[in-house]
């Protein structure tokens, strides 16, 4: 299994081409418009909700972006389909209707977001819901969790799509709620051949680790997050495939 080839041939815009000055918040219909039109790649998060559906949405609580508060968990789909994006003016999107937009223009790169709360093994529903959502998708599309938990799962409920491991150095200051021994271990990036992924998204600002140049050797391909000016995208791109990008046009 490898990465489609869509997904070398233009940058891949960061939770979609989005921009709240000019009203497209992260993960919004606006801003994943905006990154089809441009004919750029589109990573995006998704969260589970009470009643197991998977929605575009970042963050695990609904305060950043939205006038309500509370984890994301907590609410139905119809609920979140409801409540309006600040700034935006669109309401949280379901991946079911993301797909329906998207259509196979661009190619997606999907993270699951950790369902577990320490990148253990307390997780499913997402994972499930994702590849519910999928199942008669026929565009290029790509899996991946910073948890390798969600990873195995993806490999037994979606073996035929490619998935990955999103990795970083995971220092203390960025990571205040993972437990010291977690950190450590994710940090080597030991499950990548358990998990049968056939990529990484690796922070932008770690990619001289030698872990990294490691599973390049091996044949891995290297995604990073993420860029934000066209000065560290050159630098970046001396080591990986593509880059994932946001508040300039890569």
């Amino acid at each position: 299994m490898n990465l489609p080839a869509s997904f070398f041939a233009r940058p891949i815009t960061h939770r979609a081409l989005h921009d709240r000055k000019a009203g497209r918040v992260e993960n919004s219909v606006k801003s994943i418009k905006a990154a089809i039109d441009a004919g750029y790649g589109i990573e995006m998060d998704v969260q589970l909700t009470s009643d197991g559906h998977a929605m575009v949405f970042h963050d695990d609580l609904l305060d950043r972006l939205t006038a309500q508060s509370g984890p994301v968990k907590a609410r139905t789909r119809a609920g979140l389909e409801a409540i309006e994006l600040t700034d935006d003016h669109g309401t949280i999107p379901s991946l079911d209707d993301v797909l329906k937009l998207v259509a196979g223009k661009v190619p997606l790169l999907i993270e699951i977001k950790d369902q577990d709360g320490a990148m253990g093994p307390d997780i499913g529903a997402l994972e499930q819901a994702t590849a519910d959502a999928l199942k008669e998708y026929a565009g290029d599309v790509a899996l991946m969790s910073f948890n390798p938990h969600a990873v195995a799962k993806l490999a037994e409920l979606a073996p035929d799509i490619p998935r990955g491991l999103v990795t970083s150095s995971y220092e203390a200051q960025f990571w205040p709620d993972l437990p010291q021994d977690v950190r450590d271990r994710l940090r080597a990036i030991p499950d990548y051949d358990r998990v049968g992924a056939c990529f990484i998204s690796h922070e932008a600002t770690d990619l001289d680790r030698p872990r990294v140049a490691e599973l390049k050797a091996q044949g891995a391909h290297i995604l990073c997050w993420t860029i934000r000016s066209a000065r560290t995208e050159a630098k970046a791109r001396s080591i990986v495939d593509n880059v994932t990008f946001e508040g300039y046009l890569a």
